[in-house]
């Protein structure tokens, strides 16, 4: 059998960067620990550095300037840490894929720095530090960068499958970094819905050497398939000879809970809580799996953990305010639900969480038995949803129906879903939710007729647009598609049909700009509403094909 890499590759040589010229960022809330560091970069000839004493001071220098390098403490004191800063930099796209971040840290704390496993740095940096061990990390780190720097740009443009080709183009004749762009590859075809290519590619990696990351990627393609059996197998060998891999106990939590063991997902998640107790989206999910269990004990304590934890960071979330106010409810706390309500919606103002936050209200009145209560929220609710200008989630939806029926209100619980079966009208499973909620309150005749309705009219409008093409009535196609557009805004297929529409348009056209950020810009939030989609890939790849101003954007 061929390998992908080799075992013992020779090192290739690589010519080290200027560093005099670049422009650094130094993070660190002692003035002594900048100074020293400030003074090494001044003995290399580095003429640019920004300093900055705390996260805050760190977010304001990352959003003003572009550096080619940044130097950050983990430990900031009081508000973010450094894993929060560079979590910030990369999710709001403050960084380039060129930028190096090294992280710096005293030996104790390298534990929890390495516990954050979504926004890894490029490097770590243990106390003490000496100018020569900054140097030839540096010049290493830059080297690698070299070899990805074409690919992290096709994959900033989201051309995933141009990134893909390209990581063959490296792999033909760099065998120093074939691993590394293996596994590249292998995630850019995932993101790519091509699975099965990336299924080939992981077992080609796992035929030399069993890697955790090759083994938990396999599993992650049998989740996306509904193999959920066979990922949870996959998933515990890999925590078995690998117990601080992190990811794997996330993918085998939801394959667990796919397969409705849900204690099992509750015990996997508190294990990997215990490796890495900062992090904020495992906290919330140990919460949602202990809450559903009614282990109000846990569930309390994930919950509070994910918000405090989350006070400083992007990644901070709803769900968790939200869930321990559930919580409170069922203890009969319901003086501190309702703070906890006010807490989430000035912290996150906006129509969702306003709508999330009435459907808690009204679930905290409705458990504790007050009916009078519980209907003013499902009233006050269904004025919310009246006025609101988006579209809640899918889970947000049901639950919204589920309660405005519970308390009596009908018109605006068969409008949300008859809105919301416009958006999903290809998916079965929600069709049937749909109906078992109608049948709960014995509306099962009009919830039949609303489905079928409700999905007639969004087929009947998509195909509509869809024949305008065809008949090659491009202008009119693009104006019916994008009335459908508005009509159902969170509509998969209906948003795949008016991309590719508009890129017809501008093949046979002529290139247009507008038409072509239009398209883009709709291409990016259906990989928002469902990522790893092939047909975004292929769409992506066609526009990025079309113009250099396009794909560089």
């Amino acid at each position: 059998m061929s390998t992908i890499f080799d075992k013992n590759p020779t090192p290739t040589s690589t010519p080290t960067s200027d560093w005099v010229n670049k422009h650094y960022l130094l993070i660190d809330d002692f003035s002594s620990m900048r100074g020293l560091l400030r003074e090494m970069l001044r003995s290399l000839g580095v003429r640019h550095v920004d300093q900055a004493a705390n996260g805050s001071e760190a977010v304001a220098a990352l959003t003003r300037n572009r550096y080619d390098v940044v130097l950050c403490d983990y430990n900031l004191g009081a508000g973010r840490t450094g894993q929060q800063v560079l979590e910030e930099a990369k999710i709001s796209e403050l960084i380039g894929p060129a930028c190096i971040w090294l992280m710096i840290s005293a030996e104790k704390s390298v534990e929890s720095v390495m516990g954050a496993a979504e926004y890894q740095p490029d490097g770590y940096l243990i106390k003490p530090i000496t100018e020569g061990l900054l140097l030839a990390r540096l010049n290493r780190i830059w080297s690698k960068k070299q070899v990805f720097k074409e690919i992290d740009i096709a994959f900033e443009a989201k051309d995933y499958l141009k990134a893909a080709k390209l990581c063959d183009q490296r792999l033909a004749s760099d065998k120093l970094h074939a691993l590394d762009l293996a596994r590249m590859k292998a995630s850019l075809l995932q993101k790519s819905g091509e699975p099965e290519q990336a299924r080939e590619v992981y077992q080609s990696v796992l035929a030399q050497r069993d890697f955790p990351w090759a083994k938990t990627g396999l599993a992650k393609i049998h989740l996306q398939n509904g193999e959920d059996e066979t990922a949870r197998l996959l998933l515990q060998e890999v925590i078995e000879n690998n117990p601080n891999y992190l990811d794997a106990y996330d993918q085998l939590a939801q394959a667990q809970q796919n397969l409705g063991l849900l204690a099992e997902a509750e015990k996997v998640l508190e294990s990997a809580v215990k490796l890495s107790p900062n992090s904020v989206l495992r906290q919330k999910n140990l919460g949602n799996v202990a809450l559903k269990l009614g282990n109000i004990e846990t569930a309390e304590k994930a919950f509070r953990k994910s918000v405090a934890v989350g006070e400083h960071s992007i990644l901070r979330t709803p769900d968790s305010y939200l869930g321990l106010a559930r919580v409170c409810g069922q203890k009969n706390e319901s003086k501190e639900a309702l703070q906890l309500l006010s807490t989430v919606q000035t912290e996150f103002d906006n129509e969702e969480v306003r709508l999330r936050a009435k459907i808690t209200e009204g679930l905290v009145y409705h458990e504790s038995g007050d009916w009078k209560r519980a209907r003013k929220s499902g009233e006050e609710m269904g004025q919310l949803l009246a006025e609101s200008s988006g579209h809640p989630d899918v889970e947000t939806s049901l639950d919204m129906a589920r309660l405005l029926f519970a308390v009596g209100v009908k018109d605006a619980p068969v409008e949300l879903l008859r809105v919301l079966i416009k958006n999903h009208h290809e998916d079965e499973q929600l069709a049937a939710q749909v109906q078992q909620i109608f049948d709960k309150a014995r509306m099962s005749e009009e919830g039949a007729e609303m489905l079928s309705t409700a999905r007639r009219e969004a087929s009947e409008m998509m195909n509509h647009g869809v024949m305008l093409w065809k008949e090659n009535k491009l202008t009119e196609a693009v104006a019916w598609m994008r009335n459908a557009r508005s009509a159902m805004p969170v509509n998969t297929r209906v948003l795949f049909n008016c991309a590719h529409i508009m890129i017809a348009a501008l093949k046979t056209q002529g290139f247009d700009s507008a038409l072509a950020a239009e398209a883009r810009e709709i291409l990016l939030q259906v990989d928002k509403l469902a990522p790893n989609q092939r047909r975004f890939a292929q769409l992506m790849e066609q526009l990025s094909a079309l113009s250099p101003a396009v794909e560089n954007s």
